[in-house]
């Protein structure tokens, strides 16, 4: 089912408020991780592993923990390290000087959620719905 105009409108203007917020863009960035991150952290899951395995083998309590650390540290790193993702558009805007005038500092927005809920209240008001 198609958007009507209206609702094309407010989704536009939210993706417009949603692009602007370099914090929330950094928050969200989801982009693909490095290969060779996730193939190291791979290898670092096998060689943790064969560690337990070789320390079951052998009864040593303390080689069979090292091992499980290995494991779990070297996923943990390929998991939550870096991304290869470009940086967000306009999220470094501020720290590189294009040489011109100095830049205004825009005005405090309210929060999204309160122009959203004001937004509600005047469409209610006008009769909108």
């Amino acid at each position: 089912m198609p958007l009507s105009e209206y609702e094309q409108r407010v989704l536009e203007q939210l993706e417009r408020d949603l692009g602007t917020d370099p914090q929330l863009g950094r928050a969200m960035k989801r982009g693909p991780k490095a290969r060779s991150r996730i193939a190291l952290g791979v290898v670092g899951v096998v060689v943790g592993l064969g560690v337990v395995v070789i320390a079951v083998v052998t009864q040593i309590l303390w080689l069979g923990i090292v091992g499980f650390a290995v494991m779990v540290a070297s996923a943990l790193w390929a998991l939550l390290g870096g991304s290869s993702a470009a940086p967000v558009k306009g999220a470094g805007a501020k720290a590189k000087g294009k040489g011109g005038p100095a830049a205004k500092p825009r005005p405090t927005k309210k929060p999204f959620t309160q122009r959203m809920e004001e937004r509600y209240d005047r469409r209610r008001e006008n009769g909108d719905f």
